[in-house]
């Protein structure tokens, strides 16, 4: 997913409209899908392998952006007589509609991922099932991947359970209005939960080491025809939802070692390098990060809606590189295996409208619940996947950083030669007058260079924009 997710507010200026649309035309980036392919997703989406089970008796609900149709997840949370806690998480079933080794099948294998531009998405899938008859839609009945979680009166989890079945969402929610709902003690029980379940959930990560980053989204907005960038801070909502996908991806995992097969969500811990580094962002965008403090309680003290702590948030995102996919058969579970910013054994198992390895994990964990071996369409897809998902993401984080590239050029491009505030974040050990400079307004992170004296690390400089040319040139600085 994307590390810097920018959304375009508004009918933004010609400039930038045509360098995404010439971005969209490069040769790594899928264009529409064959007929084949399309023709298959028709036939798949009228008729669907459909499972025994019926769960529309149960009142799930979705929590989604406002804008968002390909909808992977439902939940219905309850309380549970002991203290405890139940949640009930439906997954969409892609499986049900995708035939391995069909073209639908081979076009997922190739584009891996769901892209996301400022201006729209490159599906994973064709829209008539990932917008369509795959997605859980309100008012639907879909087929899904049920799982039931149920948890103790501190939020562990005691016990797990997922099977097929058909389920129908009776709402489709978004953040902004379930955190109002929330707050203002209006939410009916299934909705309120999320806070209380996401609470507990929250603490234990704390407990175990682990750390969420709630990185602000940017946004393209207009106004008064001019156009800005600016942060939006995730709501606390935005972190609840994520525990609950979290819970699940952490059970899958424990569900896929017992049974002794499966792909898990692997990262190593931060070399000592790259936390000296974010020290150094930290200090030059004035976040207090004391010596004796770990970079966990750092993190969980900022403030997403403070742009100077935000851009910290995107600088922390580099600690997750190197994360990738391990597979194990036969017993062989890896050492170690476990998720660094998860801090426990992790895979990713609820996205499968817009990631190819959860439709595989999900059937994984069908086969260990089953006590069956897996089938022999995923057993013989495993050991590719980790290659096939590195290749997509590296597509995605190209995608995201022109993207990035082109918004911020956009944004500037009338702007040549003018003199800006700004903060030194970083500076090249080799090559000291270059680095990184964060602005505070606009909400631009670009590099710098052209000086010869040495870059003051963590200090105010006066820098000069010397270009940006959305689609040809992204934005540099010069001291000024």
């Amino acid at each position: 997913m994307p590390r810097r997710p920018i959304h375009v507010t508004g009918a933004a200026e010609a400039p930038l409209r045509a360098a995404l649309r010439a971005l969209r035309t490069e040769p790594a980036i899928p264009q529409a899908f064959p007929p084949a392919v399309l023709a298959e997703a028709e036939a798949a989406a009228k008729a669907p392998r459909l499972p025994g089970h019926d769960a529309t008796d149960l009142p799930f609900f979705t929590l989604d952006p406002p804008a968002s149709t390909d909808l992977d997840q439902a939940m219905h949370l309850a309380r549970r007589a002991d203290g405890g806690y139940r949640v009930h998480y439906a997954i969409a079933d892609v499986a049900a509609f995708v035939t391995p080794g069909s073209a639908l099948d081979a076009e997922a294998h190739r584009r891996v991922l769901t892209l996301y531009l400022p201006d729209g998405r490159v599906p994973l899938h064709p829209t008539v099932l990932s917008e369509g008859a795959a997605s859980l839609l309100p008012g639907e009945t879909r087929p899904a991947l049920l799982w039931r979680i149920d948890l103790d009166a501190e939020g562990r989890r005691v016990a797990t359970d997922v099977r097929r079945a058909l389920v129908r969402s009776r709402a489709k929610l978004d953040y902004a209005g379930v955190q109002a709902r929330i707050d203002a003690g209006t939410a009916e029980e299934p909705v309120a939960l999320l806070r209380e379940i996401g609470r507990l959930r929250e603490a234990l990560e704390t407990e175990r080491g682990g750390i969420s980053l709630n990185v602000p989204e940017q946004e393209v907005v207009l106004r008064d025809h001019t156009y800005s960038l600016e942060y939006r801070a995730p709501l606390p909502a935005d972190g609840w939802n994520a525990q609950i996908s979290l819970l699940t991806g952490m059970a899958a995992a424990d569900l896929m070692t017992a049974a002794g097969t499966g792909i898990l969500r692997t990262l190593p811990t931060a070399p000592d390098g790259a936390v000296a580094r974010l020290r150094r962002s930290a200090h030059a965008l004035g976040v207090d990060w004391p010596h004796h403090v770990s970079y966990a309680d750092v993190v969980r003290s900022v403030d997403p809606a403070n742009p100077r702590h935000a851009a910290f948030l995107q600088e922390c995102t580099t600690l997750l590189r190197g994360a990738g996919y391990t597979v194990f058969t036969d017993g062989a579970v890896p050492s170690p295996a476990v998720h660094a910013a998860v801090a426990d054994e992790y895979t990713h198992c609820t996205a499968p409208l817009r990631r190819l390895v959860d439709r595989y994990a999900g059937e994984l964990c069908l086969a260990a619940v089953a006590g069956e071996e897996p089938p022999a369409w995923v057993r013989e897809a495993l050991d590719a996947l980790p290659g096939e998902m590195a290749e997509g993401s590296r597509r995605a984080n190209r995608v995201e950083r022109e993207t990035v590239d082109i918004v911020e050029a956009a944004l500037m491009s009338g702007r040549v030669g003018e003199v800006f505030d700004a903060y030194v974040i970083d500076v090249k050990e080799r090559e000291p007058g270059v680095g990184t400079v964060h602005l505070d307004d606009p909400a631009v992170v670009a590099g710098i260079e052209g000086g010869e004296a040495r870059l003051p690390l963590g200090e105010w400089l006066r820098v000069r924009l010397t270009q940006a040319d959305p689609g040809r040139a992204k934005v540099l600085f010069a001291p000024a």
